[in-house]
């Protein structure tokens, strides 16, 4: 039995899937949707919306903290300015995964992760 394990491995060592889940962080917190499998995306759900989670506390900490662990320095100013507002009632379940098929070549289970009030529209503005 699998108790206590906490995470997925990904098949990867522990600083490639460090740095992949931070970079996937980043990236969805930058364009608001991104592609993926399945197994990835449940694992940068927690990541994603504890990130949305100091941004709306707002306070020097918690800015630190997320620039720590984001790539890029647009995606925190994003985080804490846009995305925080855009939370600012919600109590949590900032983020979906839908399941879009499977992958042709390794037959992986596709999905997309985006923001539960991600339209095109507002993307496009």
């Amino acid at each position: 039995m699998r108790h206590l394990n906490g995470y997925r491995k990904l098949g990867r060592r522990t600083p490639h899937r460090r740095a992949m889940l931070r970079n996937m962080a980043t990236s969805l917190v930058l364009h608001e949707r991104i592609d993926t499998t399945v197994q990835r995306a449940k694992e940068i759900r927690s990541l994603v919306e504890k990130m949305v989670t100091l941004g709306k506390r707002g306070d020097l900490h918690a800015r630190r903290s997320a620039a720590s662990y984001l790539f890029d320095d647009s995606a925190v100013s994003k985080l804490f300015g846009d995305l925080a507002s855009r939370f600012k009632t919600r109590t949590g379940g900032y983020t979906r995964i839908l399941r879009r098929g499977v992958r042709v070549g390794d037959s992986a289970e596709l999905a997309t992760i985006e923001f539960v009030d991600f339209s095109v529209d507002k993307l496009k503005k």
